[in-house]
């Protein structure tokens, strides 16, 4: 028995045309996502600000005294911050002071191991 309707065509020129436009952004999209983790563009080097730089040529003694002396004064301020405060609060600014602290002495130690230069 022959159909009265015929089935409609399985793809349309307009349906085909999209699906390979849609086909071609895929791959493209695989492409870049590829090339991006195994060929990735070689790192620019950024110029650092010169607001917070540190001059290259100090030595490292220099910068450890200067980082124990920055770590003292905010052991410190911490330390009279927590005579303001009490309860939770006083504890909470402590253990910061003491965290400071150990950081101060752990600089410290270094700069004891900083052989001084002639």
């Amino acid at each position: 028995m022959d159909k009265l309707i015929p089935d409609p065509p399985s793809t349309t020129p307009l349906a085909d045309a999209r699906r390979a436009e849609d086909q071609a952004r895929n791959e493209q999209a695989v492409k870049r996502a590829l090339d991006f983790y195994l060929h990735p563009e070689p790192h620019k080097r950024r110029q650092p600000s010169a607001m917070y730089t540190v001059c290259p040529n100090i030595g490292n003694e220099s910068l450890l005294a200067d980082a124990c002396e920055s770590l003292a004064s905010a052991s410190i301020l911490v330390s009279n911050f927590a005579n303001e405060l009490s309860g939770p609060q006083r504890s909470t600014a402590l253990g910061i002071q003491q965290i400071v602290m150990l950081a101060e002495l752990a600089v410290n130690r270094a700069l004891d191991r900083v052989v001084p230069l002639a």
